[in-house]
């Protein structure tokens, strides 16, 4: 498929998905969500070899900042609850994508930017970035499950308040919360984002699908059944010859040592 809103580019086993509208500071249409929901199943079927993690970027100054106005603004009804019920098959698609995806918020992150990178299984921003649920200050409230993820990472209170004002974060609030990973210079945000990204093309696959799954659903709950999951994953992973060389491995070292 050729992309005309995004790029879809890979660098050693590193997918790029960089949204491309810089001069509407990367704002999402219609046309874009289907792009976007493209590429992520694309590198979701995309075979480990090929693509070990996803990055999702953005071109210019922005991140995204949030839905096309003047295309929503001209939406009929049927239209809009389209491009809504879309949109959760977009961030179903991060959350339940085989791969790690990285949001690497390189500028302004507002409305479903913010709410894509929230989706993520990790987030790192440039140093002083911009980012909100702007969505109360239109008469409107978030649509993409922003508040609903934002909920989970920081609790009601904070998110009441943040969504209720709609005021602007910077990226330095939500690492200190814990949203964002790590933040990175303005200058080399994107070489710093393939190093991040890097560290994890280095794991196996298989292990990084099973603890995105597993604390994906431990933010619902740990539960006797989710424990029990988890157990079986790692007997299956101590079993794996990958496992036993490894263990042997570190065994032998330890003994060379004593």
């Amino acid at each position: 498929m050729k992309y005309e809103h995004i790029i879809l580019e890979i660098h050693n086993k590193i997918a790029w998905i960089k949204f491309n509208r810089p001069e509407q500071l990367n704002a999402m249409n219609a046309l874009m969500m289907d792009e976007i929901i493209h590429a992520l199943d694309f590198v979701n079927k995309a075979e480990s070899n090929e693509i070990g993690v996803v990055v999702i970027t953005g071109n210019g100054k922005a991140f995204m900042a949030g839905a096309d106005i003047k295309e929503y603004a001209q939406q009929t009804d049927a239209q809009f609850d389209a491009f809504q019920l879309k949109g959760h098959s977009l961030y179903a698609g991060i959350e339940n994508n085989s791969k790690v995806i990285i949001a690497a918020i390189n500028g302004y992150a507002f409305g479903g930017g913010f709410e894509i990178a929230l989706a993520c299984d990790m987030i790192i921003a440039a140093a002083g970035t911009k980012m909100g649920l702007p969505e109360i200050l239109l008469n409107l409230i978030p649509g993409g499950g922003g508040s609903l993820r934002l909920t989970k990472k920081i609790g009601i209170n904070l998110t009441n308040e943040i969504v209720m004002t709609g005021r602007t974060i910077l990226a330095e609030e939500m690492h200190a919360r814990g949203v964002i990973n790590y933040i990175y210079p303005r200058e080399n945000f994107i070489e710093k984002a393939t190093e991040f990204a890097q560290t994890f093309v280095a794991q196996l696959p298989d292990r990084l699908q099973a603890i995105k799954q597993l604390t994906q659903e431990a933010a619902n709950g740990i539960t006797p059944a989710l424990q029990v999951k988890e157990a079986a994953a790692l007997g299956k992973f101590y079993r794996s010859k990958e496992g036993q060389e490894k263990i042997q491995a570190f065994y032998n070292k330890s003994l060379e040592k004593k």
